[in-house]
């Protein structure tokens, strides 16, 4: 998140606000004064974290509440391996707030900069068969709602709002603790190569399954994957991990300075990005490397960019990823960014793009300074076409009448918002149009 004046934008720079008034609780009371106080002004009121969704679902025209005060462990439960956080606390400080206790999170995203609110909110996730979103870790929450009361959810006080509030995109309350189930400690064995895309997608459902973790990268304008594959071992594990200078040279010179040249490169003669992608294409090599999860699993991302993320049932996704390929090539577009591929196991959280289906997750990007319109646009008439259900933090163009027909909980969640939150205080024009007024 950045702010220039008293103007909020967010990282991809697809969303601005300037708010009413902005305030930074240090204090669950202080979040039920601030939603009180602007219950008596009739302003709306939200919370916003690390500004990382690309969608305007943190937007807060009103007051914007900053939870940065309100990050660390508030408990653990050794016997259980819970641990409840401060709503604030970011992804990234959670397995070094976790390593005394040798715990970690049952899964992460790529990138880390999200609070674990904001995180829970939009549906963050990372890859593997076996494996949920962020969202399936939550066990407990608590929350300032509607008419300023705090509220406990946990698996004994409030279970029934649980597949409501674990992703509650916002619109439900202030989330000001968060309980994970989390699990002990261990190192992940991470191989990265380059493969032929035919040959991926041929055998997609069996790689999928034969690892913890897979996932792949695939440049358009090539015909090569870049395959990824984590395997889970325990913590006493050797470790392998990459040296500083080849995570250097690899993660952030060549990962992001040297591609943001190329981006901008692309911007200026399109022309030029077919052939850069295949320049990288021969440049990507295997590597191999065993370190703790955390480190493996997210990645450092400094060129900025704007995206949109679509769930389809995991089986559709190699008929995707060539209708994409198709697409792109029959429009004459140059698209420098990757097409993202991970997959998730099936889960009961009810606004989960996961829920009761195993999932396949197809990403499209473009460079922020690129108009990506058309493109996505595109791409997203065939997610739909494929039962697609948006990521919640990412761009798209969807109303709650079609998000209606692809969610079969979608109603008991707008029932659950009716009971919490009957003034809608916690709104705004983003959740207006994808779960109504």
């Amino acid at each position: 998140m950045t702010a220039t004046g008293a103007v909020w934008r967010n990282w991809g720079r697809t969303e601005a606000v300037k708010p009413a008034r902005v305030e930074r609780p240090s204090s669950t009371a202080a979040v039920q004064r601030a939603v009180i106080a602007a219950a008596k002004s009739g302003m709306r009121i939200k919370a916003v974290g690390a500004g990382h969704s690309f969608s305007g679902i943190a937007v807060a025209g009103g007051v914007q509440l900053d939870l940065h005060a309100l990050r660390g462990i508030l408990s653990v439960d050794t016997s259980r391996l819970q641990v409840t956080f401060a709503g604030g606390t970011f992804l990234h400080e959670i397995p070094h707030l976790l390593k005394p206790f040798g715990l970690a999170m049952q899964n992460l995203g790529d990138i880390d900069r999200q609070t674990i609110s904001g995180a829970i909110s939009t549906g963050t996730h990372g890859t593997g068969r076996e494996f949920g979103g962020i969202s399936t870790q939550v066990v407990g929450a608590v929350l300032v709602i509607g008419d300023g009361t705090v509220l406990t959810v946990s698996e004994s006080e409030n279970a029934e709002l649980l597949p409501a509030v674990a992703l509650g995109l916002g619109a439900l309350g202030i989330l000001v603790e968060v309980t994970l189930q989390c699990v002990p400690a261990f190192v992940l064995h991470a191989t990265e190569a380059a493969e032929p895309l035919d040959e991926v997608l041929a055998a997609l459902d069996a790689r999928v399954a034969a690892v913890d973790h897979f996932e792949f990268y695939w440049f358009p304008h090539t015909k090569t994957a870049l395959t990824k594959t984590n395997v889970r071992l325990p913590a006493h594990a050797p470790r392998k991990p990459l040296s500083g200078l080849r995570r250097f040279i690899d993660d952030d010179l060549v990962a992001n300075q040297l591609f943001r040249v190329t981006c901008l490169a692309g911007r200026t003669v399109p022309a030029v990005i077919p052939h850069i992608n295949r320049a990288a294409e021969r440049l990507i090599g295997t590597r191999e490397f065993t370190d703790l999860s955390a480190r493996v699993f997210s990645t450092k991302r400094t060129v900025r960019f704007v995206e949109m993320e679509y769930a389809v049932p995991a089986a559709d996704v190699p008929s995707v990823v060539r209708a994409i390929d198709e697409l792109i090539e029959s429009h004459g577009w140059r698209i420098s960014f990757p097409i993202e591929v991970r997959f998730a196991a099936a889960d009961e959280v009810w606004l989960s793009t996961a829920s009761g289906r195993e999932t396949g997750y197809i990403a499209v990007h473009r460079y922020y300074r690129d108009d990506p319109a058309e493109y996505f646009r595109a791409v997203e008439e065939i997610m739909m076409a494929h039962g697609g259900r948006p990521h919640w933090g990412k761009m798209n163009t969807r109303d709650a009448e079609s998000l209606r027909e692809v969610y079969p909980h979608f109603d008991e969640f707008v029932a659950v918002r009716d009971r919490l939150d009957p003034e809608r205080r916690f709104t705004n024009g983003y959740l207006e149009k994808v779960i109504g007024r």
